[in-house]
């Protein structure tokens, strides 16, 4: 697998967007107004900067604890509902962003997971991720409202890893 470039089109648009955000901050709101914003922002980085480095050394371990046999084994072709239902299971509990998941989701494709167990995963991490639930979303709105959202989305990552096996196979016979 090829190493991600430094400076791509997602990364400029970052730059693009929050440069101009900044731009407009500063001229609708002056510079008091800009400086308060710059300053929340780097305290919200300086908090989430910890979570996001475990998470990216997390995902790293992982990778390189599970051998390719066992997701083969576990996750491969004919997995079945096992595969799914552990995809499931494991994308509950990956901490971290992006930077920490789909990492972990290209070793587990190069490692022979097969494609709806890979997105059971991607969904449950998106979903169901306990960190998330944990963190943000008990603290920001209630533990009443985290426990019906989470319920509600439980069977998601099933319901998307079998829709991803039969479109999979629908796009096969093309």
């Amino acid at each position: 697998m090829k190493p991600p470039k430094r400076l791509d089109g997602t990364m400029i648009f970052i730059i693009a967007f929050a440069s101009s955000g900044a731009v407009l901050c500063f001229a609708l709101r002056g510079g008091d107004a800009f400086f308060e914003a710059l300053a929340a922002g780097f305290g919200l980085l300086g908090r989430l900067l910890p979570i996001l480095a475990g998470g990216v050394i997390l995902g790293g371990i992982l990778q390189a604890l599970v051998p390719p046999s066992a997701v083969k084994r576990w996750m491969g072709e004919g997995s079945g509902w096992r595969g799914l239902f552990l995809a499931a299971a494991i994308g509950t509990l990956v901490p971290g962003g992006p930077v920490t998941s789909f990492p972990l989701v290209a070793a587990l494709v190069a490692a022979g997971a097969e494609f709806g167990v890979t997105i059971a995963f991607l969904t449950s991490w998106a979903t169901l991720g306990i960190n998330r639930v944990i963190v943000w979303e008990i603290p920001f709105m209630g533990g009443d409202f985290a426990l019906t959202r989470y319920l509600a989305s439980l069977p998601l990552p099933i319901l998307a890893g079998l829709a991803a096996r039969w479109l999979s196979t629908l796009l096969a016979r093309r």
